[in-house]
C-alpha cells in the first residue's frame, strides 16, 4: 500500500518541477525575444553618401523606384508627380505602434519644411483599419494604401516605420529605421538643405 501512494507522490512531484522548469524556460525567452524586439526599434540612421563610403542600403545613392498608388479619396498618386521637390517617403501601418508614435512629428515637419514632401505609404494588408484610422485621425500630409505591399518590397522595407530621404533629384540620400522625431534639428536642418 505504502509503495502505490509513494509512486504517484513521486510522479506528481517530477512532473511540477518540470512544469516550472518549463513556466521558467518560457518567460527566459519571452525575455529574449522582448529583448531583441527592443534593440531593433532602436532607431537607426543609415548614412548617405555625403558622409560615408559605407552604405548599408544598397539604395542610397541610386534613384528611387517609381511607383503609382491612391489616396483614401481616390486620387492617383505618383512619386513622379514629385519631381524636382525633396521627398520624406514614410512606410507605415495603423496596426504598428512606432508608427503611430511617430505620426504626429511627421506632421509637424510637414508644417514646418512645406518644401519637403511627404509622402506615407500603409502597407496595412486591411483596407478597412486604414480607411478607419485616416477618418479617426486625419492626417496633414499625403497617404496612400498599398495592400499588396508592393512598393515597400520594391525599396526592400521590411521593418515598420522605415523613412526614405529623396532629393529634388530623385535620389536616395538616407534611409531612417524605426520611428523618428522628425523635429529633431539635426534631421530638420539635414532635411531644410536638400
Amino acid at each position: 500500500m505504502k509503495r502505490n501512494v509513494v509512486v504517484p507522490v513521486v510522479v506528481v512531484f517530477v512532473l511540477g518541477l518540470l512544469s516550472i522548469a518549463g513556466w521558467a524556460n518560457w518567460q527566459n525567452r519571452k525575455a529574449a525575444a522582448a529583448a531583441q524586439l527592443a534593440q531593433q526599434s532602436q532607431a537607426v540612421l543609415v548614412a548617405d553618401s555625403a558622409t560615408t563610403g559605407h552604405m548599408t542600403s544598397p539604395l542610397v545613392g541610386k534613384p528611387a523606384p517609381n511607383f503609382t498608388l491612391t489616396t483614401l479619396s481616390g486620387k492617383k498618386v505618383s512619386l513622379a508627380d514629385y519631381k524636382g521637390k525633396a521627398v520624406q517617403l514614410n512606410f507605415w501601418a495603423t496596426w504598428c505602434a512606432p508608427c503611430i508614435q511617430e505620426l504626429p512629428s511627421l506632421q509637424a515637419l510637414q508644417q514646418r519644411l512645406p518644401q519637403v514632401v511627404v509622402l506615407a505609404i500603409s502597407v496595412d494588408e486591411d483596407p478597412d483599419a486604414y480607411h478607419r484610422f485616416l477618418q479617426e485621425h486625419p492626417l496633414s500630409f499625403v497617404t496612400v494604401e498599398d495592400t499588396a505591399r508592393r512598393v515597400n518590397a520594391m525599396y526592400g522595407t521590411s521593418l515598420f516605420p522605415e523613412t526614405y530621404v529623396i532629393d529634388q533629384h530623385g535620389i536616395i540620400r538616407r534611409k531612417f529605421i524605426s520611428a523618428q522625431d522628425w523635429t529633431n534639428p539635426e534631421i530638420v536642418n539635414y532635411l531644410s538643405q536638400l
